[in-house]
């Protein structure tokens, strides 16, 4: 694995690899040894993980790596859009059945529901990651500076919810156009379920994975703009223990503290 730079930026430690390939691999050695420490102190683990593209050779390290009891392992993801056909392929719960839970078969896994009262599923969705600690958030960072579906537009440090229905800002859905997930923008729907920042910034290990040149504003201002909403993705630089890994596509130089 081919690491061209580390450091801090803040409270943020930063990993830079030479390619996207890299990098996953090497996010997800990390994230395995710190569930294997996790899984030696307690008997259950409970994650939180994203659903994109950017987190595909992640996903598929965490699925070849051998002995690590999924069973012991509690999933669940961090937003849905609204109002998608329950076999939709663009929901975010198949991506992840497709790309994780079906190969590995954690003990339990929480999908956010994509039909129902609004309403409702975030109250449910919210008693259920609320019951007790968040170990470990798996995340990226969209190319708006989003964190889940916090768009600048929506996000909030001090949200007091931590499920919460929001409306998807216009370069949030071009992504998914981007990233193709849909043909058209206008088949890309308009609000969603998410976690909130501080619902994800409580968990107690964050590792976020921000592959590509798609990725190269948001990285930039995530680590040189000031912390603020207008890039949600810069209250990273605030967790006591979040690592970001990036590759020369998405950030040709860190400049560090």
């Amino acid at each position: 694995m081919t690491l061209l730079q580390q450091g801090k930026r803040d409270r943020l430690w930063v990993k830079r690899f030479a390619h996207r390939d890299a990098l996953g691999a090497a996010a997800a050695q990390d994230c395995i040894a710190h569930l294997q420490q996790l899984l030696q102190q307690q008997a259950v683990v409970r994650m939180v993980f994203a659903a994109a593209p950017s987190q595909r050779e992640f996903l598929a390290a965490l699925v070849a790596a051998p002995h690590l009891d999924w069973q012991r392992i509690h999933a669940f993801h961090m937003d849905e859009y609204i109002g998608l056909d329950e076999g939709a392929p663009q929901r975010f719960s198949h991506f992840l059945r497709e790309h994780l839970f079906d190969q590995v078969q954690p003990g339990e896994v929480h999908l956010i529901p994509s039909s129902g009262d609004p309403a409702e599923i975030c109250r449910a969705y919210a008693r259920r990651l609320e019951a007790a600690a968040i170990d470990v958030v798996c995340l990226g960072i969209g190319e708006n500076g989003h964190l889940a579906f916090n768009d600048p537009p929506v996000a909030d440090f001090s949200d007091p919810l931590s499920v919460k229905t929001v409306q998807l800002d216009l370069a949030c859905r071009q992504q998914q156009v981007n990233d193709g997930c849909f043909t058209t923008l206008e088949q890309v729907p308009t609000h969603a379920v998410t976690l909130t920042i501080p619902a994800l910034m409580r968990g107690t290990r964050l590792f976020c994975m921000v592959p590509g040149a798609t990725k190269r504003a948001a990285v930039q201002a995530t680590l040189q703009d000031a912390i603020s909403t207008a890039c949600p993705a810069t209250q990273l630089r605030q967790h006591p223990n979040c690592t970001l890994y990036i590759d020369a596509d998405a950030c040709a130089e860190v400049h560090f503290d």
